[in-house]
């Protein structure tokens, strides 16, 4: 494999964990009082798939992740199955800070990382409502059977409990993010 394809996947990878960093930051149940850095690691595992469109190629990603904070201010880490460290990004308010094998890049938002690496906006603001099981404030929803509807996104909470997050956007190209939480 060429070092940009490895570098590509990398990027694509950490697209697909930074939109699962903004889920899993409302998993976690941080101690009163804290700071996005003193918060304990969530780890798991993360699979994303875009269907192809507008004569882009599908993506089928999966990894585990190491994730610390929320969507304001955090950090994660994509890693190996043995631990090797693939990719890590880290934010704050108005920055985002990508580190790969291939270089650094920098970002306003995660929201412009997830566009750079993905290709679709996925709304991130949203996410970390949606894992707690509550629609994001900014915007207006619809309650369903499994959950609720909202931004164009399907949150199914049915397995939440069970450390499994489903989220959908139907509207093409579809785009699937499921997790699953260690432990």
């Amino acid at each position: 494999m060429s070092p940009s394809r490895g570098r590509r996947g990398a990027l694509h990878a950490l697209g697909a964990a930074v939109v699962a960093a903004a889920m899993l930051a409302g998993c976690a149940t941080p101690r009163p009082a804290t700071t996005p850095s003193e918060r304990e690691w969530t780890t798991g595992r993360i699979s994303l798939s875009v269907t192809a469109a507008g004569g882009r190629p599908a993506q089928n990603l999966a990894g585990a992740f190491e994730l610390r904070g929320d969507a304001d201010e955090g950090e994660l880490r994509l890693v190996t199955p043995l631990g090797v460290q693939l990719a890590q990004a880290r934010w704050a308010p108005g920055h985002v800070v990508l580190n790969t094998p291939g270089g650094q890049r920098s970002f306003a938002s995660l929201d412009e990382l997830a566009q750079a690496t993905l290709g679709e906006r996925v709304p991130l603001a949203a996410l970390p409502d949606w894992v707690m099981g509550r629609p994001w404030s900014g915007a207006p929803m619809q309650w369903g059977d499994s959950g609720f509807e909202q931004l164009g996104w399907t949150v199914d909470l049915r397995q939440r409990e069970a450390g499994r997050i489903a989220a959908r956007r139907a509207a093409p190209p579809a785009v699937s993010v499921r997790i699953q939480l260690d432990g």
